[in-house]
């Protein structure tokens, strides 16, 4: 069995890269990691690395040979192309990344993106796992610049509360579904076990490092800038509209990640040390 984990750059496919190492040869024969550059992803050393850029028809055929099974981020651009040739090339299972929210009919951007993309895969005919994260933990990486030079987060929303998926239970859940049997057609959300504001994230970081971190509101217009610096308008639009709504209204938490794997979902304050290094003054 060869397994492609695409999107070798990112913090899930890196971990789960590292955990599917770890079961052993006998039951992962070869693990590829594909990427626009994977020759940038920081991996063991040893894993087999290749082009694999979901824009770029050209790279699928050299990166799908021999694959028996796909970790593949859900990106609409290029994706139907993907899956056919996935399909002609053998693979018999793909674990798609996705969204708590997913839904083709959804009126925002992004649960409609992941929504067309699940449907792609199901209409492939390969078998098929849906992973839906809620609120990754990892995106409060953003926050580590200000939280080095000056010691205080800014967020428009410090009431708004998630339950913050550690990018480690993620990738424990997609290594579980791509070599075991029993995960072909589920669908899972996955949070972390507990709601959290934001104002109390920024404490756990304070908490982590040793060190007090103060939380500042931020104006709301310069934060749509700081959105849409790297993603669309749309998006932007979307990601403020949820982040108001979960201070009254927030998603619950779900138990996804121990029912799968046997244990509980790392709390965000786990998340926080585990990257205390990206927000101390000197990384570790």
């Amino acid at each position: 069995m060869t397994i492609l984990v695409t999107g070798a750059r990112g913090h899930v496919a890196r971990g789960l890269v590292q955990r599917l190492l770890a079961t052993g040869r006998a039951r992962v024969p070869a693990v590829r990691a594909g990427g626009r550059n994977p020759g940038a992803a920081r991996l063991p050393a040893g894993v087999e690395t290749v082009l694999c850029d979901l824009a770029d028809p050209d790279t699928f055929d050299t990166a799908l040979a021999g694959v028996t099974r796909v970790f593949l981020y859900a990106e609409r651009r290029g994706l139907d192309d993907f899956v056919t040739r996935a399909a002609t090339a053998g693979v018999e299972h793909i674990v798609l990344l996705s969204a708590l929210l997913a839904d083709p009919d959804s009126t925002d951007a992004i649960g409609r993106m992941h929504g067309d993309a699940e449907q792609v895969v199901a209409r492939s005919g390969i078998a098929w796992t849906f992973l839906r994260p809620g609120a990754f933990a990892t995106n409060t990486l953003q926050w580590a610049p200000s939280v080095r030079a000056e010691g205080v987060v800014r967020d428009p929303f410090p009431d708004s509360r998630s339950a913050p998926v550690h990018e480690a239970d993620i990738a424990a859940v997609a290594a579980l579904a791509l070599t075991e049997p029993g995960h072909e057609g589920a669908t899972y959300p996955l949070t972390g076990p507990e709601l959290v504001s934001r104002r109390r994230q920024a404490e756990l970081i304070g908490e982590a490092i040793g060190r007090p971190v103060r939380f500042a509101v931020q104006d709301l217009d310069e934060y749509r800038a700081e959105l849409s610096a790297w993603t669309t308008p749309q998006v932007a639009e979307v990601v403020i509209k949820e982040s108001a709504a979960a201070v009254d209204r927030p998603m619950p938490a779900t138990d996804t990640v121990e029912k799968v794997t046997g244990r509980p979902a790392r709390t965000y304050g786990e998340w926080a040390r585990d990257h205390a290094g990206d927000f101390r003054d000197e990384p570790s």
